[in-house]
């Protein structure tokens, strides 16, 4: 296949590497997936992992809902915004689910809670459309287009920190496993690292000639990899030098998201870009797909 990322002939050699557990016996195109009643009334905005059965997913329908990918069924519906909400991400034991939205706020649910937020996070002046959690779970970073990143106390609800900077016009977060530090993505094109102990910018990697759109982090604590709206995605050295590793190329519009995939024994490390123009691509991480 061509560098431009065309995977056809790659994949054909493990067309069940990601096919969920259960659907051994389904047959046909690696491209079909099971349809289900929606979970929501309008569009989905926004999407995240809760467990291995089980996704949480935010809509413009103000509401939130944990679902099922086996029974298809809208197992839990949390309703508290007066807008979309834009983001959501999950606590690492999967007890907790967290949200944000065009409405300024964010909210903590409880998976197995009241129907209720357990906790509500007040202070941006603009929509929220970045929300990280520590690996304990006991702090939220949340990020907005008031280019500001606040520091959160997950149980009380209380502001520990809040940053500024001009121009900083966040577009996602992450946390980095096992570290005290959080990646950001930002309309001024460029991607920091905060250390989220003094809430302070810790590195900046160089600007990138478009709007950074996403980032994730790999799950040993080594990469980080950004998205843009240039149709890219980089994928740069948190350990060492921190310099740009590489790049994924061949989106034809801008790149909307970004992740690491897991990584199985008998399968290569890589990830995978979501796009404008309808295409989602996985690449070889090491070799941006030419090896």
């Amino acid at each position: 296949w061509r560098a431009m990322g065309k995977l056809q002939s790659k994949l054909s050699f493990h067309p069940t590497k990601y096919r969920a557990e259960g659907s051994a016996g389904q047959t046909g195109s690696i491209g079909t997936a099971q349809r289900h009643s929606p979970a929501h009334t309008g569009g989905v905005s926004s999407v995240a992992a809760l467990k291995p059965d089980l996704c949480v997913s935010g809509g413009r329908d103000k509401s939130v809902a944990v679902c099922s990918w086996r029974s298809g069924a809208a197992l839990r519906r949390f309703v508290g915004h007066k807008r979309e909400v834009t983001k959501v991400t999950t606590a690492l034991d999967s007890s907790r689910v967290f949200s944000a939205s065009r409405d300024k706020t964010v909210m903590m649910w409880e998976l197995h809670g009241a129907s209720g937020p357990s906790q509500h996070f007040p202070g941006h002046e603009l929509v929220v459309t970045g929300l990280a959690v520590s690996p304990d779970a006991s702090q939220l970073c949340t990020g907005s287009r008031d280019n500001t990143v606040c520091k959160w106390d997950t149980e009380t609800g209380e502001c520990l920190g809040r940053a500024t900077i001009s121009r900083n016009l966040v577009t996602h977060l992450c946390w980095v496993p096992g570290e005290p530090y959080v990646i950001q993505t930002s309309e001024d094109k460029t991607t920091r690292m905060w250390d989220s102990r003094e809430l302070q910018v810790a590195h900046t990697f160089p600007a990138r000639q478009h709007i950074q759109t996403c980032c994730d982090v790999s799950q040993d604590g080594r990469y980080c990899l950004s998205s843009s709206q240039g149709g890219e995605a980089t994928l740069w050295d948190l350990r060492q030098t921190r310099g740009r590793v590489c790049e994924y190329r061949g989106h034809f519009q801008p790149t909307t998201a970004c992740v690491f995939l897991p990584r199985g024994p008998a399968l290569a490390p890589s990830v995978a870009t979501s796009s404008s123009d309808s295409t989602v691509k996985v690449w070889h991480r090491d070799t941006a797909g030419r090896g």
